[in-house]
């Protein structure tokens, strides 16, 4: 019997990726808190729910790599930009108060 990384599909996948069947109703646990349950199975797409503690950030890897980037960027964000931001903070201010 060959084992999982043996099957061609799996031979892109990195060393440290453990996978695991599971059925609907079924899950995982990640830590003590952290829980991956299957809700549903269609067609190719399975939904998942996921019970963590609340400050926990939970992601799926396109909208993670998305928030990862836009930090980047505001890290390397020139101090010019940053006095830019704090003058027109300062022009809303006023004109609120003037409202």
């Amino acid at each position: 019997m060959r084992t999982w990384f043996e099957y061609p599909s799996w031979i892109n996948w990195k060393a440290n990726l453990l996978v695991l069947a599971r059925r609907i109703n079924e899950s995982i646990m990640i830590g003590d808190d952290i829980e991956v349950v299957v809700v549903d199975m269609k067609g190719d797409q399975i939904k998942l729910g996921i019970r963590a503690p609340r400050h926990v950030s939970v992601h799926r890897s396109e909208v993670y790599r998305e928030i990862q980037e836009q930090n980047r960027r505001a890290a390397e964000s020139s101090p010019d930009a940053l006095k830019n931001l704090d003058v027109l903070i300062q022009k809303k201010r006023a004109r609120d108060d003037a409202q």
